[in-house]
């Protein structure tokens, strides 16, 4: 069981760490509550189904990928969960890039040119940010290293 406590909340008492997850959890949680509640002039959930569907993606996958983005970014945000939340945050981000964003290229559309999307640069940046707490945890401050702390 320590093994497998270490595995799931085991985290480096890295400040730097916590710098990252916090910025990840609060793009990953603004983006998803937009998804699921409409909050931060989002749309809802019924709404991101519609436009998923559009790209053929089923509802199923739109709702979990939504789920994922808002709860993962909340527990990455206060660092519980923070390897597992990170894990599914790298999942959807990988098929964002392979359903969406690699047909435009790298570069994202900042001249916002009629027909042409965003490439996958910011995508990979939240992948890399992700794949840090993935490999070092939560950092200090985290609900985590409390768990890991008290199961000592």
């Amino acid at each position: 069981m320590d093994d497998l406590l270490a595995l799931v909340f085991g985290t480096f008492p890295s400040w730097s760490h916590l710098v990252v997850r916090l910025g990840l959890g609060v793009i990953f949680f603004a983006h998803g509550a937009q998804k699921v509640f409409g909050w931060f002039g989002g749309r809802g959930l019924s709404a991101t189904i519609a436009g998923f569907r559009q790209m053929n993606i089923p509802p199923a996958a739109t709702v979990l990928a939504a789920f994922i983005e808002c709860f993962g970014g909340l527990a990455v945000l206060v660092g519980f969960l923070t390897r597992p939340a990170a894990l599914g945050l790298i999942a959807v981000m990988l098929v964002a890039i392979a359903k969406v964003h690699a047909a435009h290229g790298f570069f994202l559309n900042w001249s916002m040119t009629p027909g042409k999307g965003h490439g996958y640069e910011l995508n990979l940046a939240l992948i890399a940010m992700a794949l840090a707490l993935l490999i070092g945890g939560g950092g200090v401050l985290s609900i985590d290293r409390l768990i890991v702390a008290w199961g000592d």
